[in-house]
């Protein structure tokens, strides 16, 4: 078949790759001049298991606070009518609480997704700075009792995890700060990360070796349902192809919306600071996630990545001084010494397009040809591989190896 796909983003690729890898002709659509320029830039870089991320799942972990100075969202300039229209029904997700078999379905598509990808890095001798094991941080005995049941859902869903005490904790980790009081961690040892950009360079360069054109530069103006195809910014005409799969991030609610569906998505905007490694002693062997302030400090190769903060807000808006002080407070508190803060930093701020309940939307449109593989807000690193090797499945008109359940658009 002759396939389109619109973005370029670490869930696009990863879509190329599976439908090249099935024999389909494939061409990408990115309005930027490289591949993982925009919500894949700079992330987290957490890998499986999908539902400790920060801002994964509604009502999950810490509770939502919209005022004060621990405030877990922020309303920042440019923010919109829509944004808070998306925020109540956040609010009322979180209230509500996924369902148990939507969790079960997001966390056991993580764990199919980091195997995926695993057998792609090691297929194709991928090195893209990954690290294994991840500690959730404590800092309070009511941050404990809070995760529980959570953890139950991780246990059901056959995740190895341990709850540790702190001394535990700072054995896998030696270069926690002891003076940093710590109630106790999650120990999670077959957790990973990695760079997601640099997984997917590496990826969009073998599959474009292979024979999948990319199209940077090129801004996808409007979908097309009759012909099935897309139309370029600038071009009269319609570029026709047998199917389309839609990996657009923020802009696939605007692309698909003319054609009847409606996905409700809003840019729940975050930062990450990348600060060159100082002293190896004094810098996480692997990742910790902060739970109380839902930040994480990654390794990925000489560098250390400390990422969090979350807000609505223009794309261009200017960056929020406090939040990044916060990370570089939480830095200090755990690793003090362990990166240069001093020279050499890349601050980023990037949207992750998230839908109102905080799992993607993966499979057919309702619009005959067009397939959606978008809205993965926190988790398109962890789901990017085992949505896209679904997605390829059901295009071939095969029943995917892992269940899609609660995750079609019909929900919205």
């Amino acid at each position: 078949m002759k396939i389109a796909i619109v973005g370029a983003g670490i869930v696009g690729v990863s879509t190329a790759y599976e439908l090249a890898h099935d024999g389909h002709e494939v061409t990408v659509f990115e309005q930027r001049n490289a591949a993982a320029e925009e919500a894949s830039f700079a992330n987290a870089g957490l890998l499986a298991p999908h539902l400790l991320t920060p801002w994964g799942t509604p009502g999950l972990g810490t509770p939502l606070k919209l005022l004060g100075r621990r405030a877990t969202l922020r309303l920042a300039e440019g923010f919109k009518g829509t944004d808070l229209a998306w925020l109540w029904r956040w609010r009322r997700a979180a209230r509500r609480g996924a369902s148990a078999a939507q969790l079960s379905t997001l966390e056991s598509l993580a764990r199919y997704s980091q195997r995926r990808l695993q057998h792609i890095a090691v297929q194709h001798e991928l090195d893209f700075e990954s690290s294994q094991g991840r500690l959730i941080l404590l800092r309070t005995a009511q941050e404990q009792a809070r995760w529980q049941p959570t953890l139950q859902v991780l246990r059901d869903a056959g995740i190895a995890l341990r709850e540790i005490d702190a001394d535990a904790a700072r054995q896998i980790e030696p270069g926690l700060c002891p003076e940093t009081p710590l109630a106790g961690a999650l120990h999670l040892p077959d957790a990973k990360a990695g760079n997601c950009r640099l997984f997917a360079q590496l990826l969009r360069q073998g599959t474009q070796a292979g024979g999948v054109h990319f199209a940077f530069g090129t801004r996808v103006a409007r979908l097309t349902s009759q012909p099935l195809g897309v139309q370029v910014q600038g071009e009269s005409g319609t570029r026709s192809f047998d199917a389309v799969v839609l990996c657009a991030g923020m802009a696939s609610a605007a692309l698909l919306r003319p054609l009847g569906p409606r996905l409700p998505m809003a840019a729940v905007h975050g930062y990450s600071v990348s600060a060159p490694l100082r002293e190896t002693l004094h810098a996480p062997v692997a990742s910790v996630v902060d739970s109380q302030l839902q930040i994480s400090i990654t390794r990925l190769g000489q560098r250390v990545r400390i990422a969090g903060g979350a807000e609505l807000g223009a794309p261009d808006a200017a960056h929020h001084a406090p939040t990044l002080q916060q990370l570089y407070r939480t830095l200090n508190d755990w690793f003090p010494g362990g990166a240069l803060l001093s020279s050499g930093l890349q601050i980023w701020r990037g949207a992750r397009p998230t839908l109102p309940d905080g799992a993607p939307v993966v499979g057919a449109s309702g619009v005959p040809g067009l397939w959606l593989n978008t809205g993965h807000g926190a988790g398109g690193w962890a789901l990017a591989s085992g949505c896209a090797r679904a997605v390829a499945d059901l295009i071939g008109q095969r029943s995917p190896d892992i269940s899609l359940e609660g995750l079609g658009i019909q929900r919205f």
